[in-house]
């Protein structure tokens, strides 16, 4: 991930509501929620959400699909792997405890119900 896109994460995850719904749709799991439902979970508007969903899909944190009558959200587990990465990857030069920690860590994806199909995050 290069330092533009990881700022524009960032931004986006910055913001309260924004976050509530990355982690609502990444304990989700990849079949993801209906934007009603999010809204519904995260306890802001239809219309509130919807503007709070454009944001995180310009930041490429979440993606989007058509079923039926509704548009249906899910994290890019991904992107959000990228975004954990850029982020961790300075700090653990010199430091092999912390890379060791991070690598026993990112073990659990394989068998979190919120993995996608390949087992990574």
């Amino acid at each position: 991930m290069d330092e533009p896109r990881a700022r524009l994460s960032f931004a986006a995850l910055s913001q309260e509501t924004r976050l509530g719904i990355v982690r609502t749709l990444v304990v989700t799991g990849p079949g993801g929620m209906a934007a009603g439902a999010i809204a519904e979970k995260v306890g802001v508007s239809p219309s509130n959400v919807s503007f709070h969903l454009k944001e995180l899909e310009r930041a490429g944190l979440v993606a989007q699909r058509r079923e039926s009558r509704s548009i249906v959200y899910s994290a890019r587990y991904d992107a959000l792997a990228d975004l954990v990465t850029f982020l961790m990857e300075d700090c653990c030069v010199g430091h092999p405890s912390v890379r060791a920690s991070l690598n026993e860590r990112a073990s659990c994806r394989s068998t979190s119900p919120a993995s996608d199909e390949s087992g990574t995050l």
